[in-house]
């Protein structure tokens, strides 16, 4: 087998190893995830979720990477047509930061396309729904957003999915009980 035709093989290689780990990511199955808002499920019901760029210095990137970000307290809001997010804390580095006026809570405005961002908004304003952020992760070395389209819960929906998750724990251990 001639050199050309081996190096070939081994493109065609690497690409399919390539194909097959980009197929276990996908909007499902994000990558390393940096920030996650855990509260979300608890006080929303999510009907749908998208992925979302953000519009991110480079301080903020090198911070979230070394997981300084924080999404308990953000929330994502509709202003001219365009989705930004607020109250997402990233805390500056000491090192990549120096040189820069490092603002932790600014406003970032989210990427998606136009007909998604025309589609949530109507869903916003007709439906009486929410935009929640999920989680920020990495989708092949990106910072991606994920954000669901979502239902408040009244306080004995809350009360109605404890007892379902405790009921779901109990369940388990007797189960497990019963086994040994």
């Amino acid at each position: 087998m001639s050199r050309t035709a081996r190096h070939k093989e081994r493109a065609g290689e690497k690409r399919t190893e390539r194909a097959g780990r980009a197929a276990l990511r996908g909007p499902g199955n994000p990558g390393r995830v940096l920030a996650e808002n855990r509260r979300a499920r608890h006080n929303y019901t999510l009907e749908d979720d998208f992925e979302a760029g953000l519009v991110l210095a480079g301080w903020e990137v090198k911070a979230m990477r070394a997981g300084r970000a924080q999404l308990a307290e953000s929330h994502v809001v509709v202003r001219r047509g365009e989705l930004f997010l607020l109250n997402c804390h990233v805390s500056p580095l000491a090192s990549s930061s120096t040189h820069v006026d490092a603002r932790p809570t600014r406003t970032r405005k989210l990427l998606l396309h136009g007909g998604q961002i025309r589609r949530l908004i109507g869903k916003v304003r007709e439906a009486g729904l929410t935009l929640v952020p999920l989680d920020l992760h990495l989708s092949r070395g990106v910072v991606k957003l994920r954000l669901a389209l979502a239902r408040g819960k009244k306080r004995h929906d809350k009360r109605e999915s404890i007892k379902r998750r405790e009921w779901e724990r109990e369940k388990g251990r007797i189960l497990r009980g019963k086994r040994g």
